[in-house]
């Protein structure tokens, strides 16, 4: 007998009022356990997104206590349900500050900074409780979106406010294996292939994508990700126009390990839903096993 999951993706236009956020992201988190889903994946910047990238270091919670730590220990609990909390603000602060490694860390390691002093900036925690409310991992964002947008006078300094982790994170869940990543690390392969050495059978990507790039590579970097590790990718979007103006582009989608799209939530607000068939996944990755092939 086949052994599936239900997990959801869920996608969100968040904004500055952490209350309001919060109420939003409860009343999805609803459905998907209405639906089935034992999972819920949230966007990037679920619990906050202000009218200036420096609003974040306000609302910055201590690591381990706050309202959304404290909504997305309860909401777990009340829901029965597995919850991959997106991303939100955490104070980082130097002792929290780990030296730079490649090291794969299993579960709640510990806030995970930057070696260079935090100075005020926050960390981009992607915070993951298990269905009684407990937390069971960190993972703090490790690639910073430091770009500008190839023709548009659009560009972003993430690292001006956020101080990158340094650790790939792995945790258990009822659908396996989960390897944690933020959006712009979606365009870093060797983290997935990391992760993926390490048994990953899985990836969250929350995300906050821009629509340019996101009608450019979003669908074709997510797919590649799982195709080329064999695993399922759940990817939760931000969507739409946001009080500081930006524009996110949403299209959440749940991918799987051969890289066919099984669900998707193209725009609006709302949750996309999937079955993962664990069986299925390692027979095929025991009769087509390119991750044993692998020279480099």
């Amino acid at each position: 007998m086949n052994e599936t999951v239900r997990v959801a993706a869920l996608q969100m236009t968040s904004g500055p009022d952490v209350p309001g956020n919060l109420a939003a992201a409860g009343a999805l988190l609803a459905a998907a356990a209405a639906a089935g889903a034992r999972i819920a994946v949230l966007p990037e910047n679920f619990s906050f997104m202000g009218r200036h990238d420096a609003d974040k270091r306000a609302i910055a919670e201590p690591d381990g206590a706050g309202p959304v730590q404290d909504f997305l220990s309860s909401t777990a609990a009340e829901f029965k349900l597995w919850i991959v909390g997106g991303t939100t603000p955490l104070v980082a602060t130097p002792g929290n500050q780990l030296t730079p490694g490649n090291q794969v860390a299993a579960g709640n390691q510990g806030p995970v900074g930057s070696q260079a002093p935090a100075a005020g900036r926050v960390a981009a925690a992607c915070l993951v409780y298990d269905a009684a409310g407990r937390r069971v991992a960190r993972y703090d964002k490790m690639h910073l979106f430091d770009v500008d947008i190839p023709g548009r006078e659009e560009s972003y300094r993430e690292s001006a406010n956020v101080v990158p982790g340094r650790r790939a994170v792995l945790v258990p869940t009822p659908a396996g294996l989960l390897g944690l990543s933020v959006c712009y690390d979606l365009r870093f392969p060797e983290l997935f292939r990391q992760m993926a050495a390490a048994g990953a059978q899985w990836f969250a990507v929350p995300s906050a994508f821009t629509v340019p790039t996101g009608r450019a590579h979003w669908e074709t970097l997510l797919r590649a990700r799982a195709i080329e590790n064999l695993s399922y990718v759940v990817a939760a979007g931000q969507w739409g126009l946001h009080d500081n103006g930006r524009e996110t582009y949403g299209d959440s989608l749940l991918v799987d390990y051969w890289g066919e799209v099984l669900a998707r939530r193209s725009d609006g607000v709302g949750v996309a839903v999937a079955d993962f068939d664990l069986t299925l996944q390692q027979e095929t990755r025991r009769n087509f096993p390119a991750l044993k092939h692998r020279v480099l």
